[in-house]
């Protein structure tokens, strides 16, 4: 019996999905729930698990769009395992020990950087080119044969040395990101306010705590959940900072879900801790470390990163001294946070060394005024600064659950 396993929805409103690459061959023996192929939305990239058991026959390519409920490839479910035949255990993901550090996922390692398919190394063979020449668009880096039909032999220049161009199709998702922020930068009133963090008091808490939070908490004490209760509480103060435009009308929310910008290996993703009100230092690290892994892992589901009142973006951990980050819509505003610098400053009519933050606030003048955007990151900034008094009620070790 053949069966036909069509592309199921992977979100509402969601019609198109993209072949991002087939981490099996045409002809191979599939397991029943194997991972055979990575599809990418424009919200997030998905894994295709087989159906069922049996010889699998491809009909898509990688890059291929192809819409919601087509039929992207067969299995043979009568046909019998090939003796010898495992499947590897490098081609599932690994997500049982998310206190293991993330690097290269197994799907990553299976799919090394300038492997090819024999379709992509017959086509390069036939151009002269070395595989190791170019680089693959596919998973882990993987030649696909989009690639190999468009890769052009290296010229040279008068001194001899490579001069390689390419052509590449940008993912889905990078499309959806790349359309989202041009809408925002035309739809909206965007503008920007600046301010700066001593963090110095974070610094000394998290200096006396950080080995006892770990050690009881097996998570670390980062400074996330710091700028997170810091913008809850600002937010309860600026309700229009966590509100959001809908035609002539404006959505008030009285809960706060924050969306947190993370790098992943399809491009930054922005999933979102909810009802952030109700979480404890830990609840927020906790939640900061299952959503990032997630992400890098490329398990984020479009549930995890769909809503949000409010977004927290951090440029710091790439070295940004100062930015104007871009508004998530349909949000009105978006903290940026940026590296971390020894600065002299003057205190008590002193000057003294302090490590200093630049802090931005992104927010739309349409629904938010001046007095509420220059407030709220004050509001942030008061936290920051006095974190024992106004975050933690004068009881630091009962704050943070030690």
């Amino acid at each position: 019996m053949i069966l036909e396993m069509k592309v199921p929805s992977p979100g509402e409103s969601i019609t198109e999905v993209e072949i991002a690459a087939w981490l099996v061959k045409d002809g191979d023996y599939v397991e029943k729930d194997q991972p055979i192929a990575e599809v990418d939305s424009d919200k997030a990239t998905l894994e295709l698990p087989a159906e069922e058991s049996g010889i699998i026959t491809l009909k898509a390519e990688e890059g291929d769009a192809v819409a919601v409920g087509s039929v992207v490839c067969l299995i043979d479910m009568d046909a019998k395992k090939p003796e010898g035949t495992s499947i590897k255990k490098e081609a599932v993901v690994e997500t049982s020990k998310p206190e293991s550090p993330v690097t290269t996922s197994a799907v990553e390692k299976t799919y090394a950087s300038g492997s090819t398919s024999p379709a992509s190394k017959k086509i390069l063979d036939e151009k002269g080119i070395v595989p190791s020449e170019i680089k693959g668009t596919g998973r882990g880096g993987r030649i696909t044969k989009d690639d190999a039909v468009k890769a052009v032999p290296s010229m040279g220049s008068a001194a001899g040395g490579k001069r390689n161009s390419e052509k590449i199709k940008l993912s889905m998702l990078r499309r959806k990101v790349a359309e989202r922020l041009v809408s925002v930068k035309n739809e909206t009133a965007m503008l920007t306010t600046f301010n700066e963090v001593d963090m110095k008091p974070i610094f000394d808490l998290r200096n006396e705590y950080k080995e006892e939070f770990k050690t009881k908490h097996n998570v670390g004490l980062g400074f996330m959940s710091f700028f997170t209760l810091a913008v809850v509480r600002a937010l309860k103060m600026y309700p229009d900072v966590n509100s959001m435009m809908d035609g002539d009308y404006k959505i008030a929310h009285d809960f706060q879900d924050i969306s947190i910008a993370v790098s992943g290996p399809k491009g930054l993703m922005v999933p979102v801790i909810r009802n952030a009100e109700n979480l404890t230092f830990k609840g927020v690290e906790n939640e900061v470390k299952r959503l990032a892994i997630r992400a890098r892992d490329g398990q984020i589901t479009i549930d995890e990163m769909t809503g949000g009142t409010f977004t927290i973006t951090n440029g710091g951990v790439f070295g940004s001294m100062l930015s104007t980050p871009i508004i998530n819509p349909p949000q009105s505003g978006i903290l940026g946070m940026h590296n971390i610098v020894e600065r002299p400053v003057a205190i008590n009519g002193e000057v003294v060394i302090r490590p200093i933050m630049y802090v931005a606030l992104s927010y739309d003048h349409r629904i938010i005024d001046g007095r509420e955007s220059v407030g709220f990151l004050v509001a942030v900034k008061e936290a920051l600064e006095n974190p024992v008094e106004i975050l933690m009620d004068s009881n630091p070790k009962k704050a943070l659950e030690l």
